[in-house]
């Protein structure tokens, strides 16, 4: 009997660290009922002392998710703790996770803390925590360059204290495969009660080396792996979820576990991710990108028109690529648009946000004579960005461009409710736009990111749109998706613009593991 591989998905609280990946409410619950829906043990929905808006969501989706553990994260204070437990009180199954930094660096420099004061910090906490939930993780903070003796110590502790999951993080991504592992391992001979607790893994991939680092350490004697969906993150990222979960599954000769992932969802959860954060996947990422199955060589092409396994070590349909298929045209009806939202887990709330979803629909049926999956998720995902505070509002745009002329382009826009008019040129239609829209609203903001994808395959694919601004400190993303790729662009930007302008946009919360 293979034991059981603990999936902890801390997309909603790691991946969401992502410079400009903060979502709202909404998103968040979307991406935890799908999170849900590809039954993952552990969602992390959050940091619940980062803001009133982060504890709500949390708060939200312990209230919505039924089959999965929902988690807060806690810093190891009296206050971060209660706040997690309230968040997570509605939840059919809840977890506080806490941490603090354990190693000399951290503990100096960053926490001012002698060990004696962190070990009694990490014990307090977990005892807090107990008063909340029967379930508690403990991370020490950059494990990776803690001195081993101290992490028994605190380990022990806090295993006495009552936490039922230790997690050793590689917080900066520093180690290699053999070496964690071996970490792992010794630890988990040499801490008194390691069999009583369940032991986890969350490495960053800052040398690339996160999946192997958490897939050497599970083979060491871990049994719960950190990971985000795409490998979001911060800075390189973390695990991905995807990648260590087919890893585990294609290698079973390997690894002594299995996961209870339903492996169909995968790209779903992958095409929500990116549509939402406005981080697209690259079209060689494994598992999930667009080449991910794709043959070009005319060898490879003939080993697998004769026998897949020459080349495929996988099926493209047990990750969830075969579900994209063709589900509706112009000629379809509400019910059966309606229908498709649900077999896709995405719920709108009440029938006015149906039937705007639904004329949208329509529109782009117009546009696009085959409508796929993706579409679909774009145009809700494009809904709930129009349903948001819009205090900059697209109302008319053209663009003139043509072989020696400067491109030129004129628009409309409603700035807190009253219309203002603009024309501008540039290096290019996008770049005219984006002058015309600048010179309204003067927001100073720097672009740091400018990112087209396509939604799906032919000429007249709705282009996606992903624009990064950065003002005061203060990143966002902002997504725009159109038929129309200077559209899609235009209301990419005025999206970026909304969210900085917007005072209910939250800075990215601090806190990692």
């Amino acid at each position: 009997m293979k034991q059981r591989l603990v999936i902890f998905d801390t997309t909603l609280r790691d991946g969401e660290q992502s410079p400009g990946a903060s979502m709202t409410r909404e998103e968040k619950l979307r991406v935890a009922r799908q999170l849900e829906r590809m039954r993952v043990d552990v969602i992390e929905a959050g940091f619940a002392a980062a803001s009133p808006g982060d504890f709500d969501a949390i708060h939200a989706i312990a209230e919505t998710i039924k089959e999965s553990t929902v988690c807060s994260l806690a810093r190891a204070n009296d206050n971060d703790i209660r706040r997690a437990g309230e968040a997570i009180r509605p939840a059919a199954s809840g977890r506080i996770h806490t941490f603090i930094a354990t190693s000399p660096i951290h503990m100096e420099k960053k926490l001012r803390m002698s060990p004696d004061q962190v070990v009694e910090a990490a014990v307090r906490a977990v005892k807090l925590a107990r008063e909340y939930t029967d379930d508690v993780e403990f991370s020490a903070e950059d494990a990776v360059r803690s001195d081993f003796d101290f992490l028994v110590r605190i380990f022990d502790a806090v295993i006495q204290a009552g936490a039922t999951t230790i997690n050793v993080p590689d917080t900066v991504g520093y180690s290699i495969p053999e070496v964690w592992g071996e970490r792992m391992r010794t630890l988990i001979e040499r801490v008194p009660g390691a069999d009583k607790v369940v032991w986890s893994t969350h490495c960053h991939n800052d040398l690339g080396m996160a999946v192997a680092n958490s897939l050497a350490a599970v083979l060491a004697g871990a049994r719960q792996v950190e990971c985000t969906i795409n490998g979001l993150g911060e800075r390189a990222g973390n695990a991905s979820l995807e990648e260590v979960v087919m890893a585990v599954r294609t290698r079973s000769d390997l690894f002594p576990v299995e996961t209870r992932i339903d492996t169909t969802q995968i790209v779903p959860a992958s095409k929500l991710i990116s549509q939402i954060t406005g981080y697209p996947v690259q079209p060689n990422k494994a598992i999930v990108g667009a080449n991910a199955f794709a043959h070009e060589s005319g060898i490879h092409q003939d080993g697998v028109l004769k026998h897949r396994e020459t080349y495929e070590i996988m099926r493209a349909q047990d990750v969830g690529w075969a579900q994209n298929k063709l589900v509706l045209g112009k000629h379809s009806g509400r019910n059966a648009f309606k229908s498709r939202l649900a077999e896709l887990g995405i719920e709108l709330a009440g029938d006015e946000a149906v039937n705007a979803a639904f004329a949208r629909f329509k529109e782009l049926a117009d546009k696009k004579h085959e409508i796929f999956d993706e579409d679909l998720q774009a145009l809700v995902s494009d809904e709930a960005v129009s349903a948001g505070e819009e205090h900059y509002k697209l109302v008319y745009l053209h663009v003139c461009s043509e072989t020696g002329e400067t491109p030129q382009a004129t628009l409309t826009l409603t700035l807190g409710g009253s219309e203002q008019k603009a024309q501008a040129t540039g290096g290019g239609p996008v770049d005219a736009s984006f002058r015309a829209i600048e010179s309204i609203a003067g927001s100073g903001a720097e672009l740091l990111l400018y990112s087209v994808n396509a939604i799906t395959t032919g000429t007249d694919a709705q282009g996606e749109v992903t624009v990064r601004l950065a003002k005061q400190g203060r990143i966002v993303n902002g997504a725009g998706a159109d038929t129309d790729i200077v559209i899609a662009s235009a209301k990419a930007y005025l999206n970026a613009l909304n969210k900085l302008h917007s005072s209910l946009e939250r800075v990215n919360p601090q806190g990692d593991v």
